[in-house]
């Protein structure tokens, strides 16, 4: 393949079909590792019997995403592209063995802090793949990546639960690495190299977070809005769970896992919300997308059953993933020299909004039960769609005067 440097938008459409396809492969692979530890924790107990520190695995692993959002990504902006990503799987192969062979607790967290950071090459491929793309093209080749994305954090609960199961939770850990070093050569081999337009030094990419949040309106609330029904999305997961494992259902984690597979019918929501964006705008979509979401927690509130949970995630899934492609969109066409820098405030907002999520939640469902829960998750949904309402008044009233 050939490995032509890539300088500028109208080179852009070197983004063949194998290309766009190897980045959402890579970028499901990195992402779903962040996922893998949540239904080991059992088995991962049961290893480290005398510890107390167990809960903390999946939190490591979360900070590290979020350290790696924060300091990383920004690095996409100022470095050649595709070293970059190679560099960032290798790390994450080294941080994946260290946790395979984790002596202690202590070292398994370490090695998860590690891999979340090292995870975040999944947010250095989709500015990637925008920069590739040309206008056109844009939101369908951020959605293809994006809906890669979500199938490997969809399905990475499931897997890992099985070969937890069959295998062992050390050995999961080890299927990772060959994944791993696989996309680092798949991205040396296919993708081309792509040095940065802008002369900028790592302390002032940082600096410019600040600046982009505050000088660009549209990306605030691209990042409120998606903040908004992140939240709503991990909400539900959550508790989800706990809901399954009640009275009136009786059920257990595999089955709650299988949500995973269900609510993977959002993933090829992904690729059709970019088309659209690129045709109608994505405005118009975000808005929609908030309003399915929405719709999903009346599901859940009204229809109190399996098929109702099942209608309900397809809904939630499908409305948070059709925003989030076209959220990304929008903000990959305000700097096109700063694209890693812009996803670096959207992604580190939709995760804190995502935290938020969760702690409320579990609040809710302590003290309201699980009609608690949906009203929360609603008054959430509801407020991403409330940000977009002034922009959409704004353009009808543009459009009607033309």
């Amino acid at each position: 393949m050939s490995t032509s440097t890539v300088t500028t938008d109208r080179q852009a459409p070197s983004l063949t079909r194998a290309r766009i396809f190897a980045m959402a492969v890579c970028a499901g692979i990195a992402v779903a590792n962040i996922y893998y530890n949540q239904p080991l924790l059992g088995l991962i107990e049961a290893s480290y019997p005398d510890s107390t520190a167990i809960g903390l695995i999946p939190t490591a692993t979360q900070l590290g995403y979020a350290v790696g959002l924060l300091f990383l990504v920004p690095l996409g902006d100022i470095v050649e592209r595709r070293r970059l990503i190679a560099a960032q799987f290798l790390v994450l192969s080294a941080a994946l063995a260290f946790a395979a062979i984790a002596p202690s607790t202590l070292a398994l967290i370490a090695a998860s802090l590690t891999l979340g950071v090292a995870a975040t090459v999944a947010q250095q491929i989709v500015p990637f793949a925008a920069t590739l793309a040309d206008d056109r093209t844009r939101g369908s080749a951020v959605g293809t990546v994006v809906s890669g994305i979500l199938g490997g954090i969809l399905l990475s609960r499931t897997i890992a639960g099985f070969v937890g199961s069959h295998l062992g939770w050390r050995e999961m850990f080890w299927l990772g690495v060959p994944l791993a070093l696989g996309a680092a050569a798949l991205v040396r081999s296919i993708l081309p190299q792509h040095h940065a337009k802008q002369d900028i030094g790592y302390l002032a990419a940082l600096r410019s977070l600040v600046h982009l949040l505050v000088e660009e309106p549209q990306l605030r609330l691209a990042a409120a809005t998606q903040a908004m029904l992140f939240a709503s999305f991990i909400a539900f997961w959550t508790i989800l769970s706990l809901h399954l494992q009640e009275p009136a259902f009786g059920l257990g984690p595999e089955i709650a896992g299988l949500f995973g597979v269900i609510g993977a019918s959002g993933i090829f929501a992904a690729p059709l919300a970019g088309r659209v964006a690129d045709r109608r705008g994505p405005h118009v979509v975000v808005a929609i997308a908030a309003a399915i979401s929405l719709s999903s927690w009346a599901v859940f509130a009204g229809w109190n059953a399996i098929a109702g949970l099942v209608v309900g995630v397809v809904l939630l899934d499908i409305g948070v993933n059709a925003a989030l492609v076209s959220n990304q969109h929008l903000i990959f066409a305000l700097r096109p020299e700063a694209r890693s820098r812009l996803n670096t405030v959207f992604m580190t907002a939709m995760f804190i909004g995502g935290s938020l999520g969760s702690l409320g939640a579990s609040w809710a469902y302590t003290h309201l039960s699980w009609l608690g829960v949906c009203a929360y998750g609603a008054a959430l949904a509801a407020a991403g769609l409330l940000l977009q309402l002034p922009t959409l008044a704004t353009r009808a009233g543009k459009a009607s005067k033309h």
